[in-house]
């Protein structure tokens, strides 16, 4: 094939008391699809910023068009033809659209230095020009912090893109995104590898390796399983590679003969106080349930399991829980009523970056059962947080060198561990989970399935929102599916099929 446009060769990479990267080689042809796949903590992320400029590998070298380069920012990637779809939004929700499509490269009109002023005409046209090839339909002008996460993802992939790069490295990049949105992202690739473009990309959703990819190199633990042509596998030899054991199910076997309890959460005619939002939503959650919640995007599923956690203001309706009404007003009135919430962003929303596992694990808890915490007037019980904390990250698996290492260089599954423990330290009767799986690997996905099981086993009730079809039909008891605000239609879970949740999905 010649000369590769990138060779991986023999990097590591190690942090505080973790290798991340040992010994890594492999090569990108032109104009080819190459994924990189691994549970997580398997390393992908950490080598996709060696190349883009993030971090610099401790040993190996990365050659781009046959010459070493090792790329002291990101500013100089982007400068020899690499950009970078990150896993976590990096969008700007005070700016546009445009403003965030062209962002360090904002067109001026010709003044007298040093004044500058926004060619707002230019980048307008630009960003329809760029929106025009790849087929997306984004208001230029609208504010990013009034746009779905979905939408968010697609403005990421337009910016990679307009960068007009000879390689485009995607990490996750249809995590938030529908199947319709994901066919749009493939055609988008379709055209770049067309062109030329080679694509390093990251996933960890088998069925679309294997659809779009020409190559495959899996990762684990930090090491090079191996380099596979995709014609040459199949799914199952990917997941073996990956979790390096069997894995016959993905999702845990259900309880034979389930003995669901009394009605735990009823909410009855929610209709919420923002124009054009839900209206009229009825269903209920029994004991020991699990309940899914399927839709498309703007289907409103995150915006009225907030509203019920009281985040956001309701208009009518009465939420009534074991047979009691009660008021929630705010998520505080939530937790005291014994429920939780596992949001949907976990960069945004749920993890607090700069602090370490213990304090994010025990932020809530300590608010609201604080006299078991308190030391003195003045000062907390350091040993008991950690005891605390050990014990739940211990019982969650979560890969970590220490309880003290920063959340934020953990692995997104284990980083969803630490959220999961966050609320499972409140012993919630009621557990929402918006999207619990979105970016972890198969072996993670496993792991918070059985954790979700044993709880539901205790008697909790748990709501899972998701956009997976084949998660929603291999965890939920039922599912209810809701349709531009609309409640569908709630059917069982046993039985459901895809054709099923689409139509109620696409219409009410």
């Amino acid at each position: 094939m010649g000369t590769p446009l990138l060779k991986i060769n023999h990097i590591s990479k190690s942090f505080p008391g973790v290798k991340a990267l040992d010994d890594i080689s492999f090569s990108v042809e032109k104009g080819r699809v190459h994924a990189v796949m691994g549970e997580n903590g398997a390393g992908k992320s950490t080598l996709m910023k060696c190349i883009f400029g993030l971090y610099h590998p401790d040993e190996g070298d990365i050659i781009l068009y046959g010459n070493k380069c090792l790329f002291s920012n990101t500013r100089q990637a982007l400068d020899n033809g690499i950009s970078m779809i990150h896993q976590e939004l990096q969008n700007v929700p005070s700016q546009n659209v445009m403003e965030n499509i062209w962002i360090g490269r904002i067109p001026y009109k010709k003044v007298i230095s040093p004044l500058r002023i926004t060619d707002e005409d230019k980048m307008y046209k630009d960003t329809l020009a760029l929106f025009d090839k790849l087929n997306l339909d984004i208001d230029p002008k609208k504010a990013v912090k009034d746009l779905s996460v979905s939408t968010c993802q697609l403005l990421e992939i337009a910016r990679a893109v307009s960068y007009n790069a000879k390689l485009i490295i995607m990490d996750e990049p249809t995590s938030s995104l529908t199947d319709k949105e994901a066919a749009i992202l493939f055609s988008i690739i379709d055209m770049l590898i067309k062109s030329g473009v080679s694509i390093l990309y990251i996933s960890h959703k088998i069925e679309e390796v294997m659809q779009i990819s020409n190559e495959v190199t899996i990762l684990r633990d930090g090491t090079l399983v191996g380099t596979y042509k995709i014609k040459d596998i199949d799914s199952d030899f990917l997941i073996r590679s990956m979790v390096g054991r069997e894995l016959t199910n993905r999702f845990p076997q259900r309880p034979q003969n389930p003995h669901l309890g009394d009605v735990m959460l009823k909410v009855s005619h929610l209709e919420s106080a923002v124009p054009g939002s839900f209206s009229d939503i009825s269903f209920d959650v029994k004991r020991g349930e699990i309940l899914g919640i399927g839709g498309l995007v703007g289907a409103q599923r995150t915006e009225l399991m907030e509203s019920v956690f009281g985040l956001r203001p309701v208009k009518n309706g009465t939420i009534e829980i074991n047979g009691e009404p009660v008021t929630i007003k705010s998520s505080g009135d939530a937790i005291k009523k014994k429920m939780g919430l596992l949001t949907e962003e976990r960069a945004r929303t749920g993890i607090l970056g700069k602090l370490s596992i213990t304090d994010n694990m025990l932020v809530v808890n300590q608010r609201y059962n604080l006299p078991r915490y308190r030391k003195n007037l003045i000062f907390l019980n350091n040993t008991l947080r950690k005891s605390d904390s050990r014990e739940y990250t211990k019982d969650l698996s979560v890969k970590t060198p220490s309880i003290d290492t920063q959340i934020s260089s953990l692995s997104g599954g284990n980083q969803q561990k630490v959220l999961l423990g966050r609320w499972l330290m409140l012993n919630p009767d009621i557990l929402i989970l918006d999207e619990p799986t979105r970016g972890i690997d198969v072996g993670a996905k496993y792991e918070i399935y059985l954790i979700m099981r044993k709880l539901t086993s205790q008697g909790k009730s748990i709501i899972m929102i998701s956009s997976e079809m084949p998660e929603l039909m291999g965890m939920s008891d039922r599912i209810m599916v809701m349709c531009e605000g609309h409640l569908s239609g709630i059917i069982d879970g046993k039985t459901a099929t895809d054709e099923e949740i689409m139509k109620l999905a696409s219409s009410y």
